[in-house]
């Protein structure tokens, strides 16, 4: 008889005298809504609310956490799914299902066998345990699942108790859809003003963004300071749609600012195709000070998350494009590289800065101590390759003593698997609870305070952080 897949109801809970404690303080949090404010899911996704696609497009192809490790095995990408750019066909789905079920064994420890148990479990309604022999089985039974009524994207949102959801949109995004969704569903789901794409001048397709985010602006962005004017204008845009906050993924924490002159200089390079690297990447920096100055203007909280090399193999980007998950991190510096920004910004009035990391070593030395000091940041949840059990645990191990728990966002799941989302709120108010039931059995926390921060870190700092406002 095939093996079933039931996930142990204490896992991921401490082993011993704290678990009992663990237990009761996870089940008075387990069923509070879920503040997801900062993630990727598709907005789409809500703007269609068309059925789920077959198992393979939803839990295997876009997930870079599953498709990594089977490449990493040399699983070949093709394989999986992923789509190349000469057009060349896809994978038959049911194969690339066969693909991963026979490969299972493969996340055993893994924060993606974690989510992917639970989504199978309690979202699916599944207990087939993964296997070359059961994928076919699995496959029929998901896609059954998938095409019922009640399992349409905006009807999970009750389902899964999301009280309000972000997704993540680029500066030149019409918007289009989220007012669709809007008229809709008032209040649920909200856009994140990302504006990456044109403030990096050396990518390939930057004078071309800028075309376009001009055009929906009705600015002229052939200065710098109708440059400046079209990104103040679509950020208002965002607010009027609802967006709290801004993201903003640089390979450095630098915000340094730049002399008007210097700006506009090498804008004006960017135009002409000539600007250097040297120059690309000072400007970048500089509109990371210049969108704090904007964010103190207009209320949107700041997220920044440096430090991750994008597209690490050349053979994978130049075959498949951009984001396939061949992303590694480096190591990042916040300390100098904030200082101009926190100098004008880190008790301003009106200011949030929530600072993420993928580089452990600065949570001790840089984060806690800079969270611990300026009113205006608060420290992001373990993001990325850190929101694992072992990764979420370190974390608090690490920046509690000196920042506290309310100097930091609350959690954040950070993601595109629309499906994981529940898995991740409750690894993490998991992990809380069995760090803070160990914290009552050393006597280093009392009972009734463990309880109520523990409803904070799942709930209430999220929504003090994002919809709130910043401090006063």
């Amino acid at each position: 008889m095939p093996k079933a897949l039931q996930p142990h109801p204490d896992r991921a809970l401490p082993a011993g005298e704290a678990r009992d404690l663990a237990r009761r303080i996870h089940a008075s949090t387990k069923d509070l809504p879920l503040l997801c404010l900062h993630g990727h899911v598709d907005i789409s996704l809500f703007a269609t609310d068309a059925p789920f696609g077959n198992p393979a497009e939803l839990l295997v192809i876009p997930d870079h956490y599953v498709t990594r490790m089977l490449i990493s095995q040399g699983v070949s990408p093709e394989r999986l799914g992923l789509p190349r750019r000469d057009g060349a066909p896809a994978a038959d789905p049911r194969e690339i299902w066969r693909e991963f079920c026979a490969n299972w064994h493969l996340f055993l420890a893994t924060p993606s066998r974690y989510w992917l148990e639970h989504e199978f479990a309690e979202v699916l309604g599944v207990t087939t345990h993964p296997s070359a022999e059961t994928a076919d089985e699995l496959y029929d039974q998901i896609s059954a699942r998938l095409a019922e009524p009640d399992f349409r994207p905006r009807a999970l949102l009750d389902k899964f108790a999301i009280e309000l959801i972000s997704t993540t949109d680029a500066a030149t995004d019409d918007l289009a859809q989220h007012a669709k969704v809007a008229a809709d569903l008032p209040g649920r789901v909200i856009p994140t003003f990302r504006p990456d794409a044109v403030v990096h001048l050396d990518r390939p397709d930057w004078s071309e963004l800028v075309q376009q985010l001009g055009a929906l602006a009705d600015v002229d962005t052939s200065t710098y300071d109708g440059y400046l004017e079209a990104i103040r204008k679509r950020r208002q845009a965002f607010v009027e749609a609802g967006a709290r906050a801004t993201d903003h993924g640089h390979l450095s924490a630098a915000a340094i600012p730049l002399s008007d002159d210097e700006g506009a200089r090498i804008y004006a390079s960017a135009l002409k195709g000539e600007v250097s690297a040297v120059d690309a990447s000072a400007f970048a920096g500089h509109m990371l000070y210049q969108s704090a100055v904007m964010s103190a203007e207009d209320g949107l909280v700041m997220q920044l998350h440096p430090g991750v090399l994008r597209d690490h193999d050349p053979a994978i980007h130049s075959t498949y494009g951009p984001d396939k998950g061949h992303d590694i991190p480096v190591a990042a510096e916040f300390t100098r590289s904030l200082q101009p920004l926190l100098e004008r910004f880190g008790h301003a009035d009106g200011f949030r800065l929530v600072l993420f990391t993928v580089d452990e070593t600065v949570y001790s030395r840089e984060l806690a101590p800079l969270a611990g000091v300026y009113s205006a940041v608060r420290l992001g949840a373990p993001w990325w390759f850190l929101d694992s059990p072992d990764g979420m645990r370190r974390f608090r191990e690490l920046v509690t003593e000196t920042a506290g728990f309310y100097n930091t966002s609350g959690f954040v799941d950070d993601t595109r698997a629309y499906l994981s989302i529940p898995a991740r709120h409750d690894l993490a108010r998991r992990i809380d609870a069995g760090y803070l039931a160990n914290l009552v059995v050393q006597h280093r926390l009392d009972e009734d305070d463990a309880f109520r921060v523990a409803q904070d870190l799942a709930y209430n700092l999220a929504r003090d952080t994002y919809l709130t406002g910043a401090r006063t």
